[in-house]
């Protein structure tokens, strides 16, 4: 009886074994069906959620790059009898601080990254993009701060920052500035 006992739990334990591993593999072939289906979905519309958010990240950095160049208009940092040329971009917030000029900022070094500056006045944001992925020598505005930076290395994509222009030569002389700083930003005649 004892063995008969045995033989009925052992045979109800491979059994249970058996069951779960079945109900397992159904699971994960339903699993990878699902997948399959969301990634064939994706790609009929052409287009990954991964490559839609970088195609995103991008698209907010586009208007604000080389061709959108403001005829031309460029600025001139002057610090420590060092000088600094930028060339703006065509954005509302870019003529916003241009219509600020002359200035005189003290700019800090932030995160060994890119040095910053709060104007008094916070900037437009009128037509910016979500956020942007800086790169050296870009002039910004981060309007969750309301400072200004402007990036010495590269860094993120950053909700909130806004680009006004892209510094021609130079970017070493604030790289390599140690401490707080003051900066005179005027137009380029």
């Amino acid at each position: 009886m004892k063995k008969t006992v045995q033989r009925i739990l052992l045979s109800l334990t491979v059994s249970s074994m058996f069951l779960t591993a079945c109900n397992s593999r159904t699971n994960e072939e339903n699993t990878s069906n699902e997948e399959n289906l969301t990634i064939h979905q994706s790609s009929k519309q052409g287009v990954t959620a991964d490559e839609s958010n970088n195609r995103d990240s991008q698209d907010s950095t586009l208007d604000h790059e080389g061709s959108d160049a403001m005829g031309g208009i460029r600025i001139k940092l002057t610090f420590n009898n060092e000088e600094v040329i930028v060339n703006m971009y065509d954005n509302p917030t870019s003529k916003d601080v241009l219509s600020l000029l002359p200035l005189t900022l003290t700019f800090e070094d932030y995160a060994g990254t890119e040095k910053i500056s709060y104007p008094s006045n916070k900037l437009s944001t009128e037509e910016a993009p979500s956020g942007s992925d800086p790169s050296i020598g870009d002039l910004t505005y981060y309007a969750p701060w309301g400072n200004l930076a402007i990036f010495y290395k590269d860094f993120r994509y950053s909700n909130g920052l806004i680009k006004l222009g892209k510094i021609e030569s130079g970017i070493e002389k604030l790289e390599n500035v140690n401490g707080d700083f003051t900066v005179t930003i005027e137009k380029v005649d």
